[in-house]
């Protein structure tokens, strides 16, 4: 039996951020483990503090105690370059105008490998093409990335990400502005990537319903605590009850999504 690695790990995190005057506490004494070969989503209401989260276990944010492990070291003491080819981060952030095509956009995923120059060697496109060919987008890697889709840019994104070669991948809602299509293409895009390349791969999504079905396992924010577990022991503890203050909307178990009454 394959025993997966914890890849990233958090030891009695406190997140949040400080003003001139205090510390603004988020959520306290998370101990979260992401571990390779898993599709862990992140989910929760609105400014619950899912972005926080995210920015604190990329390495963007200083934790307000406790610690993230990436690979068993603090993450704060990783050079840029270090981090770079340990982590990727996929944000929902729109590009800068540039004219660059979808190849050469998934081509800078390369960046933390290549000399000064930025000459790619024989390795970086390989992994260029594995990438391409791992998520399906031969046919418009010679368009510039602004002609394409948003559904389509968002799998570009996803292959800059697996050419960066990190053995986890963050995405902060990949699936915003996606019809329901595309938000399926994509989370089963995902899964199969965790899958086949072994890689950790955790995203936060409001698309709940499509989280429960395909992730692995799933990260709940509530104003209470950050529970972390397999969907189905999610829905029989009766977490996603907890998740929005609204007695028009409730979680129902048989059919394993939230309904009105």
């Amino acid at each position: 039996m394959l025993i997966k690695n914890n890849i990233l790990t958090t030891s009695n995190l406190t997140i949040g951020y400080q003003t001139k005057r205090q510390s603004i506490t988020i959520a306290e004494n998370l101990n979260i483990n992401l571990s390779q070969g898993k599709l862990i989503t992140l989910i929760g209401a609105n400014g619950i503090g899912k972005s926080t989260l995210l920015r604190t276990l990329t390495g963007i944010q200083k934790p307000l105690s406790g610690e993230v492990l990436l690979n068993k070291k603090n993450i704060a003491t990783y050079s840029a370059l270090d981090l770079a080819q340990n982590l990727s981060v996929v944000l929902t952030e729109k590009l800068p105008p540039s004219n660059l095509t979808v190849y050469e956009l998934i081509a800078l995923g390369r960046q933390p490998y290549t000399n000064w120059i930025g000459k790619l060697s024989d390795t970086d496109i390989e992994k260029i093409n594995q990438a391409v060919q791992l998520t399906g987008i031969q046919k418009f890697i010679t368009k510039k990335h602004y002609e394409i889709s948003d559904g389509q840019l968002q799998k570009v994104l996803v292959a800059r990400a697996l050419a960066q070669d990190t053995p986890l991948i963050i995405l902060d809602e990949p699936t915003t502005h996606l019809d329901i299509l595309h938000k399926v293409s994509l989370f089963k895009l995902l899964q199969k990537l965790a899958t086949e390349t072994g890689k950790c791969i955790l995203f936060s999504t409001h698309d709940i319903d499509l989280a429960i079905q395909l992730s692995d396992e799933m990260i709940v924010m509530t104003d209470n605590n950050v529970i972390q577990n397999q969907p189905c022991n999610l829905i029989e503890n009766g977490t996603f009850n907890s998740l929005f203050k609204d007695d028009s909307l409730f979680f129902d178990t048989e059919k394993g999504k939230f309904v009105f009454k």
